[in-house]
């Protein structure tokens, strides 16, 4: 490591504030951001921890719409009883994992194989900032990139639990993050389906596959879709054509799972 100054701020505007500061950087749970600094991959001169913001912290519940602070762990995330959601974050890495880092961290960071994202993405959830709310349909750019601004933290994530909904994911044994994943969910406005850790360009919706169950949810209407490889990662974990086929298998398990 290397010499930095790190400040925990109480509120909203004092890390904003904080933020402005040249090279400086949030720290959630700092699960990919610490080990990214021990490589010298990264080096802020400043850290700005969230963890003490207890206004980013929590999850409520108003008129069936749920709000998840920003720096709410997984852990607490998977004891919240929220279906498929808390499912999903009681699969996230191991305990040490669950227990530091945040959902906030985790949809800023927009890791390609990341499981929170599939989520936001399939349940049309709302990111909250300390500037605007994003529709996550608008807010992913591609691996690790969002539309985030310089110094624009997630404060929360709003949500409306799916009537169905489930989470599929084939796991990279060493991480355990999704070398594929798979989040379908039912809801009043209908189907979505958000595929993480296949495409080259992050999370995204397999709309062929909404198309197909807003007609018939059933995993048999996807019998006569497939999914083309182009544009799919190869890696020495799985080739283009590996995670393209996951894409599908890991849809109809979610949908008979639902």
């Amino acid at each position: 490591m290397y010499d930095f100054e790190f400040v925990k701020p109480s509120t909203i505007d004092e890390a904003v504030a904080a933020l402005n500061a040249e090279d400086a950087q949030a720290l959630g749970g700092g699960q990919t951001l610490i080990p990214t600094m021990k490589q010298r991959l990264a080096s802020p001169t400043k850290l700005v921890s969230l963890l003490g913001i207890a206004d980013m912290a929590g999850i409520s519940e108003d008129d069936g719409v749920v709000t998840i602070g920003g720096v709410t762990t997984h852990v607490e995330v998977a004891a919240a009883g929220l279906g498929a959601i808390s499912a999903l974050a009681g699969n996230i890495g191991d305990p040490a994992v669950r227990n530091r880092g945040t959902i906030g961290g985790s949809l800023a960071n927009n890791d390609p194989s990341a499981d929170y994202p599939a989520a936001a993405l399939a349940l049309g959830a709302t990111i909250v900032t300390n500037t605007r709310e994003i529709a996550a349909d608008d807010f992913f750019d591609g691996m690790f990139t969002t539309v985030l601004e310089e110094g624009e933290i997630i404060t929360a994530v709003k949500l409306t639990p799916p009537s169905a909904g489930c989470y599929q994911k084939f796991e990279q044994p060493a991480s355990r993050f999704a070398l594929t994943g798979v989040f379908v969910a039912k809801t009043a406005n209908g189907v979505r389906v958000a595929v993480t850790g296949a495409s080259e360009e992050g999370v995204y919706r397999w709309t062929a596959a909404e198309d197909a169950l807003n007609a018939d949810f059933s995993a048999e209407a996807l019998d006569g879709l497939s999914v083309s490889p182009d544009g799919m990662i190869a890696d020495l974990h799985g080739s283009a054509a590996y995670r393209a086929n996951l894409v599908k298998v890991l849809t109809q398990r979610a949908v008979a799972d639902c």
